[in-house]
């Protein structure tokens, strides 16, 4: 990252991270910032939210108005600022748990409600911040704290579940093919409506630990290898997409209303009918 974009888009200060050595989440973090920066959103105009978990973290860590929040309802305080605050472009970083296990009710019906803000889940399979408990997308037969055994739970697909529950702009990227990941950010920030982008990280503490997933250059280099672009996806037989994870845009639908402003214009025919 650029010594002046580390200037203007991090809280200096506050630096060096926390996060454990290997973590994938300080990647997706500066891609976070590189993308709010290569959009050219003025600083005072963002408003990032996040919950709480290792993902978490990255609010106190960015030089802008920043929310930390309650476990799980980072989406919930998100939508309460762009309701008051519809000028602002609202940025919610968040985890695998936090978005999508006990704030996963609140992830649903923002999509459904199709409010625009941009949602960008960093997604390690892991609970890694509270002890490396099993994840809503810990990979079924895997082990966590909580599943020495194994996982026996099927694991969330979330750009699927967001395009389910009405989410107007899904992707997925990872930590190893950067520019596409800063890109879907990108593209993310600048669609009118619910965005949601899963960022695939790496928790060699935890997951790759428990799962003997090697260190974190292997953690990386597996996703080099099994990362596939659905594109080039497209191309390939359904054997040698066996294991694969499919990286790209999903979907993207343009000109369905947004939330608040046919709130704003509830308020107008309430306000006409008082008169």
């Amino acid at each position: 990252m650029p010594s002046k974009l580390v200037q203007e888009t991090m809280r200096t200060r506050r630096l060096p991270r926390i996060w454990c050595p290997g973590c994938g989440h300080g990647i997706l973090m500066r891609d976070v910032c590189q993308a709010i920066y290569n959009v050219g959103l003025p600083k005072e105009r963002v408003a990032i939210v996040s919950g709480i978990g290792c993902s978490s973290r990255a609010a106190g860590y960015m030089n802008y108005n920043t929310l930390h929040t309650t476990h799980g309802r980072a989406i919930a305080f998100a939508t309460g600022i762009k309701m008051a605050r519809p000028e602002l472009h609202v940025i919610v970083v968040t985890g695998d748990g936090d978005a999508a296990a006990i704030g996963g009710n609140h992830l649903i019906h923002a999509c459904r409600r199709n409010i625009d803000m941009t949602v960008v889940i960093f997604n390690n399979n892991i609970y890694g911040m509270t002890g490396g408990q099993y994840s809503p997308t810990t990979p079924t037969g895997e082990k966590g704290t909580t599943a020495p055994y194994g996982n026996i739970d099927g694991d969330f697909d979330l750009p699927k579940l967001s395009e389910a529950a009405g989410a107007t702009y899904t992707a997925r990227g990872d930590c190893f093919h950067v520019p596409q990941m800063i890109r879907l950010i990108e593209n993310g920030i600048r669609h009118k409506g619910f965005s949601v982008i899963e960022g695939v990280s790496i928790c060699p503490t935890y997951y790759g630990r428990k799962n003997k997933k090697g260190s974190a250059v292997d953690m990386m280099h597996w996703q080099e290898q099994n990362c596939i672009d659905i594109k080039k996806a497209a191309k390939m037989e359904p054997a040698e997409l066996e294991g694969k994870v499919l990286l790209g845009e999903f979907s993207r639908v343009e000109g369905r209303p947004e939330y608040v402003e046919e709130y704003d214009k509830i308020i107008h025919i309430a306000g006409d009918n008082m008169k």
